[in-house]
């Protein structure tokens, strides 16, 4: 099978074998060769993912998971976590902005209007378009409720004024879910479905610690939006929030998960498995986080809708990446510091993990508060 469509015909989406799913996967990717360009910069890791979206689309593989509402092939979510698990395995596209498409997608599917998701969804999945997702601002952070950027009816139409920060791919985003203030309380956050390239839109990248130009800052300044471009009803963008939120801070994980692994493995092979010790917990630590992450799955297979709980996965996973690059930091000493060397820009990245998708002390609150139900103090 070199190139065009594989035959997805002998696959019942319904009653798949995702072992199977798996094997069909890997074999279509060993005759397929997706393989990045060395030595990419993001701009490059973008077109890239894009091209290997592209590629799986057209294949059939990145339909599967998907509802065939939206141009999807049906068939378990489970699905699309072994696809990014083979993509991220690979290094074929960089496992942050490949996993976007779990926290997007899903929240298009639940609250768009259905025409507006058939049109759009397919044009994500198939590598035509990034979207980014305009939540922060400056002084808010993780405390959503603070949000001030504002939405007033004119007409139909929405006009929209105000500023979001830590945008991931703003700069390459043809779409964005945006957040904005139409009244005061958590009643009074409502989401819609903007186009980028808007008049009154203006995006400046912002460049990271690791040297990155992933995130922006952007500024809204009268931007109209029509009125059939909103998510769900006014007041429903705090439920979105609450229901996309835990997909950024769950399903998503499981590409990046696959990636710490490969990680793990090269670190292993480059200290000569040095310290048995110190690997062995980094590797227990992986572990944890993908029992914990196979659970949320399953969860998901059965119908169930993620919540609080989610706050879980998040703590795992930044703990085993943190411990992750601490352990490599310790058994290549000087590398990280003194030489040119991919560990480095993935330590500084690391560290971002308690920060990112809401901060440690944030997840921890959620967990004791609505979890353990610990009360506020």
């Amino acid at each position: 099978m070199n190139g065009g469509d594989v035959n997805t015909g002998d696959i019942d989406a319904d009653d798949i074998d995702v072992a199977g799913f798996r094997a069909r996967v890997r074999a279509w990717l060993d005759d397929n060769d997706l393989s990045p360009a060395p030595g990419l910069t993001f701009d490059g890791q973008v077109a890239q993912l894009g091209r290997v979206r592209r590629a799986l689309y057209d294949a059939g593989w990145m339909r599967y998971g998907w509802p065939a509402e939206v141009g999807g092939l049906g068939g378990p979510a489970v699905l699309r976590a072994v696809l990014g698990e083979e993509v991220a395995t690979r290094d074929l596209a960089e496992p942050g902005i490949y996993s976007m498409i779990e926290v997007l997608a899903p929240t298009m599917i639940s609250y768009a209007p259905p025409e507006l998701a058939a049109e759009m969804v397919p044009r994500l999945l198939n590598g035509d378009e990034q979207w980014c997702q305009g939540f922060s601002e400056p002084g808010s952070g993780s405390d959503l409720a603070s949000l001030s950027t504002r939405a007033e009816p004119r007409g139909d139409d929405w006009v929209i004024n105000g500023q979001k920060v830590w945008t991931s791919l703003a700069q390459f985003a043809r779409r964005c879910v945006l957040l904005t203030r139409t009244a005061p309380g958590h009643a009074g956050i409502t989401a819609f479905f903007l186009d980028m390239d808007t008049p009154g839109i203006t995006v400046r990248p912002l460049r990271t610690m690791h040297g990155v130009d992933e995130f922006a800052e952007v500024f809204f300044d009268d931007v109209v939006v029509p009125g059939d471009r909103m998510l769900g009803r006014p007041g429903d963008g705090w439920r979105l929030a609450m229901d996309l939120l835990p997909h950024e801070r769950s399903t998503c994980f499981w590409h990046r998960i696959a990636h710490l692994y490969s990680r793990l493995d090269r670190l292993a092979a480059e200290t000569g498995e040095a310290d048995d010790a110190a690997l062995g917990a980094a590797y227990l630590a992986l572990h944890t986080v993908r029992c914990r992450s196979h659970e949320t799955q399953r969860r998901l297979a059965d119908g169930a809708r993620l919540g609080p709980e989610t706050s879980v996965d998040k703590v795992l996973l930044a703990t085993a990446e943190q411990r992750l690059f601490d352990t490599a930091r310790d058994l290549l000493p000087g590398v990280l510091e003194l030489d040119e060397t991919p560990w480095r820009s993935e330590y500084l990245y690391s560290r971002a993990a308690t920060i990112y998708g809401g901060t440690a002390e944030i997840q921890r609150n959620i967990i004791a508060r609505r979890l353990l139900d610990l009360g506020k103090d």
